[in-house]
């Protein structure tokens, strides 16, 4: 035997992976091998792993995703054991006497169990480096926890914790850290979200002052236009009165009112659809949502409902998947008492059934992915459904009021109080601060409230600071400090900061309400009347005239773009009444110059809202020479002198003009959204992939791009309750062309799930259907994660549908499947039968004939 040989069977004899072979036991032939060093028993169905006491030698054990219900006390004997991960099982409780022996563990992962305490003897394992608890029951860190000094990676999130010791981190080796999604007070959410340096400056100004403690509710009002919305919010501020139509909010006003021991931001969000775009940007967690209904124009039936009610409650859960919801109804003074008492019940009855549907379909989803052939490979995605079906979501009783009646806006305020007292619902309406946060926060308050302050509320960091500095009740805060009092401020909307925007990371908005405002000038449901009321003199200034005005316009309305002179022009029309130099300011810090990107389009294009469009120059003549086959020199680089905004766009004419018609041989993979596709989702992903690729073409509900002569095909689909966006390909003639092709799918299944997380309350799954178009089969992608990466999907060359009979070259159906080398000759003649109503095929004998690897 050579030395080469020796060493790869020592190395197999070391190394096993049996990781989604669907085991009930340990095999005995590897529980005899005590040579064994690594162990992959990942995503199988053991219940407990008897004998493996065994393998006295084993230094990585991943038993993760299986069917443990207890901690296997066998684990104990191996010494050896540097890595061991037991996540995703079913485990709740850790027995003492575990890691007394394991001294030299230094990775624990234990995330996705029911575990509600850890062990004392952890604190044995002193050379732990990495460990994972999250999404757990953990409501306390346990004092083993902080005995655990050369950690370096520590990951808590998404347990029941109210607060973190400080203790934690005097740990410096500690680097990275998480506690995403805890009912925190101390520090507060908004903190950890800054990650360690911003946490342990917190806990560093806790020691240099005391504490306080503070109630601040971010309140929503929603609903469509004309509600009332308004109305209540500067009603609840006030006296009540009534906002008149001209005065109806156009993007997002913000207003602050204490109610009590409570403080109050009161955010009213215009109603139009068009909006919504926006809206998205500013709905957070934590806020309390107020959705407004006119009850004078509310009827019984589907479409209003879904419209008054469904859409706004929808969006919401699917944005912020624990929300607390209160319905308010208003115009009752315009309604009999009668007709207020059957819309209040129709529309309670209605949000009852839509939550109940929606857990239900959560419910059957996990059944059916449960009970699969193969529940293993799908646990990532259970695990994803069961935390959206376990969510705090909640829709409270409906609130009829006059919103002219005192005692009404009397009643609501009690009602939205009592709303937030309660602790289950609001864990984080309670916050821990140090005093330098509250002080900062106060002097920026009186700042922005001063009578010779901007509108416009902009300041650069050195302004903020030297203002910040000149107030003697602050005292001298480190700058570093200001700044990360200042991303905490940001986090809870008091100000703006977007520092990640290279543009915008020296400007400070001590006024969000204007910041919105500047969105609204073009983000709006009227933008062709806008333009066409732009004054002359304003054209003037801009170096435009009026038929500039009619190409603006027919550019809008037929591809939905927006020049920068027409827009820089429109805003100037829209800030007019602002005072002269601060207008000035605005358009010359926010919109650039005439040719030139402006501060405000990085921010859209930011959020996905536009597409900057770049205008090629013409061939430069004198290039030094032209090579056939070759792009020939341009004169200079292209610049932005317009922006698409695929919220504008009306039709699919240019993107089927393209591509033409799909083909039989296609390849064709379904995004599927649960319980829907988010207002505005496809367009931000339209601008996500354009970005990705120049050659591209797109339409209202269809997107089109092109790499290296792959043509890929979005487009988004709703039927009978199933919301997908279907991505189609020409099918790949060669290795070469099967390699780009799946570069570019799999690089859009990253933009989508990328975009998924800012809808936390959204489920997605991906299906590829049969390639026989005459079968409805589709067949779901199991989880993708770092070993999917690295080995096959499926280990099967080919599939066979379990309705059509149909065989295919799974390297068409699934992702990380090598290219077929060879095709096989199967004979795919079938029957097809007819069951009951409902026909499969054609209903008669389907000859297929011989599949080519029809993916």
């Amino acid at each position: 035997m050579s030395c080469t040989t020796r060493y790869e069977k020592d190395k197999a004899d070391k190394q096993q992976n049996l990781a989604s072979k669907r085991l009930k036991v340990i095999p005995p032939e590897v529980l005899s091998n005590v040579e064994i060093e690594f162990l992959n028993l990942d995503r199988n169905k053991l219940k407990n792993v008897i004998g493996i006491s065994e393998l006295k030698k084993l230094k990585e054990l991943a038993l993760s995703k299986n069917e443990l219900a207890e901690f296997p006390v066998e684990i104990k004997n191996l010494r050896s054991l540097e890595k061991l991960e037991i996540n995703q099982n079913k485990m709740q409780n850790i027995p003492e006497g575990i890691f007394c022996s394991l001294h030299r563990l230094k990775h624990l992962k234990l995330n996705n169990n029911r575990i509600s305490k850890l062990p004392d003897d952890l604190s044995n394992c002193g050379g732990l480096e990495y460990f994972n608890i999250s999404s757990n029951w953990i409501r306390v860190i346990p004092p083993c926890i902080l005995t655990l000094k050369k950690l370096v990676e520590l990951y808590v999130g998404n347990n029941k914790l109210r607060k973190l010791p400080a203790e934690l981190f005097e740990n410096k080796v500690l680097k990275k850290f998480n506690a995403r999604s805890n009912p925190l007070r101390e520090p507060p959410d908004e903190v950890c979200s800054g990650g360690l340096k911003q946490i342990r400056n917190y806990f560093s100004q806790l020691q240099k002052s005391d504490a306080e403690e503070v109630k601040k509710i971010k309140t929503i009002f929603l609903g469509e236009s004309m509600a009332g919305k308004s109305t209540i919010c500067k009603s609840l501020c006030m006296e009540p009165e009534v906002v008149p139509t001209e005065e109806r909010t156009v993007g997002i006003e913000i207003n602050e009112f204490p109610i009590e021991d409570f403080t109050f931001y009161f955010w009213d969000f215009a109603g139009q659809h068009e909006y919504y775009l926006t809206h998205h940007v500013f709905i957070t967690p934590q806020a309390f949502v107020i959705l407004v209904i006119n009850l004078q124009s509310y009827s019984t039936n589907d479409e209003n409902f879904k419209s008054h009610v469904q859409f706004w409650i929808s969006n919401v859960l699917m944005r912020v998947p624990d929300s607390v919801v209160l319905p308010v109804g208003t115009h009752i003074d315009c309604c009999d008492k009668e007709a207020v008492e059957v819309k209040k019940k129709d529309i309670v009855t209605r949000i009852r059934e839509i939550l109940e549907e929606r857990k239900k379909k959560l419910d059957q989803k996990i059944k059916f992915m449960e009970e699969n052939n193969d529940p293993e490979m799908f646990l990532e995605q259970v695990d994803n459904l069961k935390q959206l079906a376990n969510c705090r979501a909640k829709v409270l009783d409906l609130v009829a009021i006059n919103c002219k009646n005192h005692d009404d806006i009397k009643q609501l305020r009690a009602t939205i109080l009592e709303c937030v007292r309660e602790e289950e619902d609001f864990p984080n309406a309670v916050k821990i601060l140090p005093l330098s946060y509250r002080a900062v926060e106060k002097a920026i308050l009186e700042m922005s409230h001063a009578e010779d302050f901007p509108a416009h509320g902009m300041m650069s960091l050195d302004e903020l600071f030297s203002s910040l500095g000149k107030k003697e009740k602050l005292g001298k805060v480190e700058k570093e400090v200001l700044k990360d009092i200042l991303r905490y401020l940001h986090r809870t909307g008091l100000i703006v900061w977007y520092e990640e925007i290279d543009m915008l990371a020296n400007k400070v908005f001590v006024k969000p309400g204007f910041l919105i405002e500047l969105f609204k000038t073009i983000i709006r449901h009227d933008i062709e009347k806008q333009l066409k009321n732009i004054p002359v003199a304003i054209l003037t200034e801009e170096k435009a005239f009026s038929r500039d005005v009619k190409s603006w316009i027919a550019k809008f309305k037929c591809k939905a773009m927006l020049d920068l002179k027409a827009m820089r022009a429109m805003v100037k029309h829209l800030l007019q009444p602002m005072k002269s130099d601060e207008r000035t300011d605005v358009i010359d810090e926010m919109l650039g110059g005439t040719n030139e990107e402006g501060k405000l389009f990085n921010l859209f294009v930011y959020f996905q809202i536009c597409l900057p469009v770049r205008n090629a120059n013409g061939l430069n003549v004198k290039a030094p020479e032209f090579i056939p086959g070759k792009k020939w020199e341009p004169t200079a680089d292209s610049k932005v002198n317009s922006y698409l905004f695929p919220i504008y766009l009306l039709t699919n004419t240019e993107v089927t003009e393209q591509w033409k018609h799909d083909h039989e041989q296609d390849l064709c993979f379904r995004f599927c959204f649960l319980p829907e596709i988010p207002e505005g989702f496809f367009q931000r992903l339209i601008v996500e992939v354009c970005s990705l690729y120049s050659s591209h073409w797109v339409g209202r509900t269809m997107c089109l791009v092109v790499y290296i002569k792959r043509q890929v095909l979005l487009k988004e689909i709703i039927e009978n309750n199933d919301y997908y966006i279907e991505m189609t390909s020409r099918k790949p003639g060669n290795e070469n062309d099967f390699r780009n092709t799946w570069k570019v799918i799999l690089a859009i299944y990253a933009k989508i799930r990328e975009l998924l997380e800012q809808w936390p309350g959204l489920y997605l799954c991906v299906r590829t259907p049969c390639r026989n178009k005459n079968c409805l089969r589709e067949l779901e992608w199991p989880d993708i994660d770092e070993n999917t990466r690295d080995s096959a999907m499926t280990q099967e060359e080919t599939i066979t549908c379990d309705i059509c009979g149909s065989h295919f070259a799974s390297a068409f159906l699934f992702p990380y499947v090598p290219f077929p080398k060879e095709v096989p000759q199967i004979n795919t003649t079938i029957n097809v039968t007819t069951y009951g109503g409902a026909v499969v095929g054609s209903g008669n004998v389907l000859s297929v004939g011989t599949q080519n690897f029809e993916g």
